[in-house]
């Protein structure tokens, strides 16, 4: 670990919510990072939820097309190997990825914008493996945001009701085995940033995470055992007036002799409700942060959709 992701204990949230707040609001206020260290996920869901996603990538890409999810901007469901860019960028990323979202109520309003997660029966316990992994994740994540809320000088419960329906989405991501030279110049994820209020990342086997300092220097992020990255996404980033930076980051391709490896990380996005304004918090623009005009956290992820190639313009 570089000087900058010194981790963050859980524990201390339990023991000290100042002393936690006042640590993870200042790693992502200097990075737009922080490592999590002991969190509370069980060590079973995230075992189960990686053996159900390398076997759902080990299947035939017939198979694995059948849950397609291109149709629907490649919220839910599987995308190919090679849909998927950089904002900015023409090059596709060297990955392959599978979503799942928030299990909604029959009679949810979400529903007309939010689709269901398509039903895995090629992979036996897909479906409870990678649902037991989002449920973990989202209350984790709402935790975090509590404590976010405290380092912002807000009510502990602030973000609570603006998160509990948002359209997060779990992330399985495969990058497979690199036999021959990729092309120059390309990387397995291309420089980026965060759509949603806050991701949440589990430690991928093989390195490869780098994200880019406000010096212009790229840090490599290697979390201990045990351990969560996470950082701002760009609905936090506007909420806070940039004062919480949604912070450049990017997966390189391996070394040589780790180029036969496949990796596999599993991201969380959390997202807040689709109909909740992003405005800037009246603090953060006393700061010094720059105001961006609100905007709808549903227009603003269609928005950022098409800039990647998810959505067609």
């Amino acid at each position: 670990m570089t000087e900058y992701f010194k981790p963050v204990p859980y524990p201390l949230w339990l023991e000290d919510k100042a002393a936690f707040s006042e640590a993870l609001g200042r790693s992502f206020r200097e990075t737009g990072f922080a490592v999590i260290s002991d969190h509370p996920i069980s060590p079973a869901v995230i075992e189960k939820n990686i053996a159900v996603t390398k076997a759902f990538f080990a299947q035939p890409d017939e198979v694995k097309l059948k849950y397609d999810g291109r149709a629907g901007g490649g919220q839910r469901g599987y995308t190919a190997f090679g849909v998927e860019n950089a904002k900015g960028k023409t090059e596709a990323d060297l990955k392959e990825f599978w979503h799942t979202g928030r299990d909604l109520p029959a009679d949810s309003p979400y529903r007309k914008t939010m689709a269901d997660t398509p039903s895995v029966t090629d992979v036996p316990e897909f479906d409870a493996a990678t649902r037991g992994m989002f449920d973990a994740l989202d209350t984790f994540g709402r935790q975090l945001l509590r404590a976010v809320a405290l380092h912002l000088k807000l009510e502990e419960i602030w973000f609570d009701n603006k998160v509990e329906m948002g359209n997060s989405i779990l992330r399985l991501l495969h990058y497979p085995p690199q036999t021959n030279p990729p092309p120059e110049g390309s990387v397995r994820a291309g420089a980026h940033e965060d759509i949603n209020v806050i991701t949440l990342l589990l430690g991928a086997e093989e390195a490869g995470l780098e994200v880019k300092h406000r010096s212009g220097k790229w840090l490599a992020v290697s979390p201990p055992p045990n351990a969560l990255v996470i950082n701002c996404g760009d609905m936090l980033q506007r909420l806070t007036a940039g004062v919480l930076p949604s912070t450049t980051h990017r997966v390189v391709n391996p070394s040589p002799e780790r180029a036969r490896f496949p990796r596999y990380s599993t991201p969380f996005f959390l997202h807040f409700n689709q109909d909740v304004m992003i405005e800037a918090l009246p603090g953060c623009v006393e700061e010094g942060g720059k105001a961006e005009p609100p905007i709808t956290a549903q227009d603003y992820l269609m928005e950022r959709l098409r800039e990647i190639g998810l959505v067609k313009a």
